[in-house]
């Protein structure tokens, strides 16, 4: 079963209201078994409107609509219906009293423009909303099913989930769709794809690769289908195993993992606190590390040497370091790394200097040019990044997570 999300509405095209209930809706259908393979917006134009009905009716089996319910003029969605399956709009008895019970609720009166809410095209079955005036409604016509539901956020999830996905899953046979994410740092999207280019042919037809670049990772996600959930699961296994082989040093984590969180389960893991010193990133790599709940458990403190006078006077790194080599550069780092270590009196040291942009750099050391260090009872190790980007607010975020993937691996 494949299905289409269309969404109506001016304010989406506008940038004035963002479309959640398109991706919401999409998690919601690949749980249960459907796949969407089209997702369609488009403004309050009759024409469009119908058009889009029309094409997605030839092309998907299920099509969800949402946004445009509403009683004022400019909410064509209930009379584009009416006019696409060619039945006339009536008073659905059953969504007049659901209207007329709200109202009594809030103590108002049901006006004439508010009893319009339960006029629907006589050829669907009404779902009834509990949280607004708008209801739902089904249409059903050669085995094709079309859904409308209100556009606020609230009202949709409570329609989707208390009757169109419970029905679904009662007259439908569907498949298993089963997901799971490999997440990597250390590595681009197109090295690693260059890794595991056999490993991808390889795999059988039921079992789909998608490549997903984010910042400073990238992420692997396995799609599998098939009728029982847990063969699927040890399918997907079997072949994250052969993964590992080819691209393990990379991969950090699964799903809902992120490098803070499992940098944060090794150093409980082997009883290690860590502290940070930061220049460049401007204390955003210690925010990342205490966002994971129980972090104090581990994360001792930090310090942020924005300034030369703080490196000397807090983190004790020598004058003649910052004069013959300057702020960033690896001797700096392997003080900042190593000083805050015994400052703060961890098992860890890390430290991160650099020119984050979008001004400042130099023939030699061009924006983007940032160095890192680690340091531990066994030494100081360093590392230079060429980030390669004026945006101060991306290069941040990328020395920052550059840092915490070199914690795991000099930790591993």
């Amino acid at each position: 079963m494949v299905a289409e999300i269309i969404t109506i509405g001016d304010e989406l095209l506008y940038g004035q209201i963002l479309d959640t209930n398109a991706h919401w809706i999409s998690s919601k259908l690949s749980e249960t078994g459907i796949k969407v393979t089209w997702r369609t917006t488009l403004g309050d134009v009759e024409k469009d409107i119908l058009d889009s009905f029309a094409t997605a009716v030839n092309r998907a089996d299920i099509i969800i609509v949402t946004g445009g319910l509403g009683p004022t003029l400019d909410d064509l969605t209930k009379p584009c219906l009416a006019k696409f399956f060619d039945c006339p709009m009536e008073i659905n008895e059953e969504a007049l009293k659901d209207v007329t019970r709200l109202f009594e609720e809030m103590g108002r009166e049901l006006t004439p423009i508010n009893r319009l809410q339960a006029s629907l095209p006589s050829c669907c079955e009404s779902l009834s909303n509990q949280l607004g005036t708008a209801p739902g409604m089904w249409f059903e016509q050669k085995e094709k099913v079309l859904v409308a539901l209100p556009g606020v956020p609230a009202e949709m999830k409570y329609l989707m989930t208390q009757h169109v996905l419970p029905r679904f899953k009662k007259k439908l046979l569907l498949p298993e769709i089963y997901h799971k994410v490999i997440k990597t740092a250390g590595i681009g999207e197109s090295y690693l794809a260059d890794k595991l280019d056999d490993w991808c042919k390889s795999l059988p037809t039921y079992i789909q690769p998608a490549y997903l670049p984010g910042m400073a990772e990238v992420k692997v996600r396995l799609t599998a289908m098939g009728k029982e959930r847990a063969l699927l699961e040890k399918e997907v296994d079997y072949y994250i195993d052969q993964m590992k082989a080819l691209a393990g040093r990379y991969i950090y984590g699964y799903d809902e993992d992120t490098l803070e969180s499992v940098i944060g389960k090794i150093l409980k893991s082997k009883n290690l606190t860590l502290a940070t010193a930061e220049s460049c990133t401007g204390g955003h790599l210690a925010h990342l590390i205490t966002s994971v709940p129980g972090s104090s458990a581990y994360f001792k403190g930090g310090i942020v040497a924005y300034d030369n006078d703080i490196k000397r006077n807090h983190l004790n790194v020598s004058n003649e370091t910052l004069t013959e080599y300057g702020a960033v550069s690896e001797e700096t780092v392997r003080e900042m790394a190593q000083n805050v270590r015994i400052r703060f009196n961890t098992s860890v040291g890390v430290s991160t200097s650099g020119i984050a942009g979008p001004d400042g750099g130099t023939k030699e050391k061009p924006v983007g040019t940032v160095w890192i260090a680690f340091a531990d009872d066994q030494g100081v190790t360093a590392r230079k990044l060429m980030l390669g980007n004026r945006d101060r607010v991306i290069n941040i975020e990328r020395a920052s997570r550059a840092v915490l993937n070199f914690i795991r691996l000099q930790l591993s």
